[in-house]
């Protein structure tokens, strides 16, 4: 029996850096039609943050003493207002997104799809090989089965550094090569060193073979996708010659325990309507999110190619580490489209199943959202890719201003009688003339921001039955009420703790503590209480602060939320990662719960028996994973 051809002949392709201070216009793109409707869409969704912002500012300035404003009192406003304004900003989205779905899009007849060789890239970085292969092997049968005019062939893009493991990918992708029908195409590449990490992996493949495929679908460890959905991206590729990149939306499946669960029914029901909105807005400016999206091969080799960057904020070796944001700047820059099509299903990948590894995750998206700071100024950037870096920069820096705002209420107290700045006499001209916040008018500006952080949730309801849904998908009407207050529930305990480390996290990449990216645990870490004590120690002493202020009198009892959660911290990251018993499957389950995807349960029983064979055993079996 011959050995199995594991890489291709090399096709090369140039891909040579960019430079973020020279424009740069490719003589390949065809150049964007601006579409007719895509001003009204952003102006529907920026105009009414922009509008709640100016009068909730001009309302609550009221509130402070009329003999000018103190520097505290400044920032105090200033601090409200910057984040009040992305919180509606959110809102507005879901608002667009849910009139995108309440009107029925005309079907039209489509051009006949042009052939394609279409290449599956899926970079791996020391990952389970029996998990990922099964993955592999699950979509290459789907591709197989379907049929269509694109030749699709998957690359195993291995990057792995422990050679017990690299071994076994070895071993996985020859077991394959034995398993899979004549005719379906499985290569397998590992480099001797992971320069440049996931951006040099993917630049590696396209400078060595990226002449011969028109187009590569770039998947993660952990994606899974059906043919349907892979077919329909690169139909869409193939029929718009102004496209560089078309992204889906990825939905989480396979969550087994609470956090990870509470993170599943998130993105399965409220985030439904905000990615419709969203693509609304963006037009043919959009985004990219590393995976799940279609890619034009050339386009991206001669727009995309990513320098390293100098200075502080930089990580290990400089490397731009949230490289797909910029990654679509660059096409978008150079006259490619970057859309996102939230419609097509099918396209589905994991979520980290406890708080910590979330956590551990969240550094590094940190740490690479922060370099965009960095590129706001780059030459030729389009001024909505602009917004796409600045808005995933601020998503942390949100963390430290609503620490802020939580710290001034605290030491505000609940007025002049009753403060922490006890140092302020009434005598002082520098006192600040705090409100009260117990004042009717002043309870009902709070009830206002609380009611706005929970709409996007609440509106979900809302946009359940426009997607084509039922209450009945979710196992009926109670089920869904429950899984939905468990949500909200678990979403409002979790948010101060996330808020604590999140500034945490902009600490660490400030301070150049946080260096580039470690493996994820996918099936997530086993951490004892010690870790959990430590890990969490600032939110714990946080949250005893608060409740000592509450219980003498000195700080508000509207932080007493906050603080329960920040307490209870500890108990909290522990239950994150207690899986769901099987009795209570349904609890916060989606409709992939309820009716679990045919691609789901193939992945399992391909996993299953490639597990098998690489322990030893015979892959007749049919063992439950």
């Amino acid at each position: 029996m011959s050995r199995p051809v594991l890489l291709p002949p090399e096709q090369p392709l140039a891909m040579p850096a960019q430079d973020f201070a020279v424009d740069f216009q490719d003589s390949s793109a065809p150049g964007q039609r601006p579409l007719q409707s895509v001003a009204l869409w952003r102006l529907l969704a920026f105009s009414p943050a922009m509008l709640g912002t100016g009068l909730l500012t001009w309302v609550m300035q009221g509130w402070f003493a009329d003999g000018g404003f103190s520097a505290l009192e400044v920032v105090l406003l200033a601090l409200i207002a910057f984040n009040f304004f992305w919180i509606c900003f959110t809102v507005s989205t879901v608002f667009l997104g849910l009139y995108s779905l309440s009107k029925r899009t005309r079907t039209r007849r489509l051009a006949p799809a042009c052939k394609m060789n279409v290449a599956l890239l899926m970079p791996i970085y020391n990952e389970v090989p029996w998990y990922v292969l099964g993955n592999a092997q699950t979509m290459l049968e789907e591709l197989r089965k379907r049929g269509g005019v694109h030749d699709y062939s998957m690359f195993i893009l291995s990057d792995t550094r422990d050679d017990a493991i690299a071994e076994q990918e070895r071993i996985s992708v020859q077991v394959l090569h034995a398993i899979l029908p004549p005719g379906v195409k499985l290569y397998y590449r590992r480099r001797d060193q992971n320069t440049d990490r996931k951006v040099g992996n993917i630049a590696d493949w396209v400078s060595r073979w990226g002449g011969g495929y028109e187009a590569m679908l770039v998947l993660d460890a952990d994606s899974l996708m059906t043919g349907r959905a892979i077919t329909r991206l690169a139909n869409a590729l193939s029929r718009d010659p102004g496209a560089g990149l078309i992204q889906s939306y990825p939905q989480l499946i396979g969550a087994q325990s609470v956090f990870g669960r509470m993170q599943q029914f998130a993105n399965g029901v409220h985030g439904t309507a905000l990615a419709e909105g969203l693509a609304r807005w963006v037009g043919h400016e959009g985004n990219y999110w590393g995976h799940n999206a279609v890619i034009r091969t050339r386009a991206f080799a001669a727009c995309a190619g990513l320098p390293h960057l100098r200075g502080p904020l930089g990580g290990s070796g400089k490397l731009i580490m949230s490289h797909d944001f910029v990654e679509a700047g660059l096409l978008a820059r150079a006259g490619w489209s970057v859309r996102f099509l939230p419609r097509i299903r099918g396209s589905y990948e994991e979520t980290p199943p406890t708080l910590i590894d979330h956590i551990q995750r969240d550094r590094r998206w940190c740490q690479g959202n922060l370099q965009h700071l960095k590129l706001l100024r780059a030459k030729g950037f389009r001024a909505i890719s602009r917004f796409h870096l600045l808005h995933g920069a601020i998503g942390y820096l949100m963390a430290p201003i609503w620490f802020a705002l939580l710290v001034i209420w605290a030491l505000i107290g609940r007025g002049e009688e009753a403060s922490v700045l006890t140092y302020f006499s009434a005598s002082n001209p520098l006192m600040p003339s705090w409100p009260d916040m117990s004042e009717p008018r002043h309870v009902l500006v709070i009830l206002l921001i609380y009611a706005m952080l929970l709409a996007p949730k609440l509106l979900a309801i809302v946009a359940l039955p426009l997607t084509g849904s039922r209450f009945s998908d979710y196992g009926g009407g109670a089920r869904f009420a429950l899984s939905f207050v468990s949500e909200i529930i678990l979403a409002v305990l979790y948010a101060p703790i996330l808020m604590v480390q999140q500034m945490i996290a902009v600490i660490r990449t400030v301070l150049g503590l946080q260096q580039g990216w470690a493996p994820q645990a996918r099936n997530g870490g086993n951490y004892g209480w010690v870790t959990l004590m430590i890990c969490h120690a600032l939110e714990t002493l946080s949250g005893l602060a608060l409740w000592t202020g509450i219980l003498t009198g000195m700080v508000s009892l509207w932080l007493l939320p906050i603080a329960l959660s920040l307490t209870l911290a500890v108990p909290l990251s522990a239950l994150s990662g207690i899986p769901v018993l099987r009795r209570f499957n349904a609890w916060m389950g989606t409709r992939e719960v309820f009716a679990e995807p045919p691609i789901t349960r193939t992945a399992r029983e391909f996993r299953s028996r490639l597990k098998i064979i690489l322990d030893g055993g015979s892959p007749n079996s049919n063992p439950a994973e």
